[in-house]
């Protein structure tokens, strides 16, 4: 069981499973084809990621371009991440906006991020561990990436000096690549 809420971008569904717990632990369903099938989301999922950060570290704002294009199903199952998508879908009336919501160990929420949409994740616990789905397989000559202080989507990340990796720190802005999306 899980309760699908359609975030203010279409398409961006935040997901919170039905947890069952007792004195021995929990067990939740984390996926479950027929139900997100009933609730709009007809995706396949191909590949599955595990990251490790420390606080402090941004990935992203990442996406794959064209036929590679990828829908992401994310979850944070160890300490707490701030979680962005950028619309970048070009004819769209949320183009360039930005839906964050933090997820956690504790709240169980995960977020549904369909194709043409860039993600970005920031770490806010001392470390967190992130799984996601994907709908396609990561394809390194289709690899975007818009920087993650782009002042014409202006997230609200909370930090000012984030721990990026080197490719991170040099994507360009939503405004110069507009054209190749």
């Amino acid at each position: 069981m899980f309760i699908f809420q359609e975030m203010k971008l279409a398409g961006v569904y935040l997901i919170t499973p039905k947890v069952y717990s007792d004195d021995r632990g929990y067990f939740l369903e984390s996926y479950k084809k027929s139900t997100f099938h009933k609730n709009g989301i007809f995706q396949d999922f191909l590949q599955d990621n595990h990251s490790w950060s420390k606080k402090d570290v941004l990935r992203g704002l990442h996406f794959q371009e064209g036929i590679h294009a990828q829908g992401k199903l994310v979850r944070c199952i160890k300490g707490e991440i701030f979680d962005v998508a950028v619309d970048i879908r070009k004819n769209s009336e949320t183009f360039g906006q930005w839906f964050g919501v933090n997820l956690s160990e504790n709240n169980f929420y995960m977020l549904y991020i369909p194709e043409g949409f860039a993600h970005g994740f920031l770490t806010i616990s001392k470390e967190a561990h992130v799984l996601y789905k994907t709908t396609n397989e990561y394809v390194p000559q289709a690899d975007g990436g818009i920087i993650w202080n782009d002042p014409d989507i202006n997230i609200s990340w909370g930090i000012t000096e984030p721990i990026l990796s080197d490719k991170d720190q040099t994507h360009p802005q939503l405004a110069e690549i507009i054209k190749e999306l």
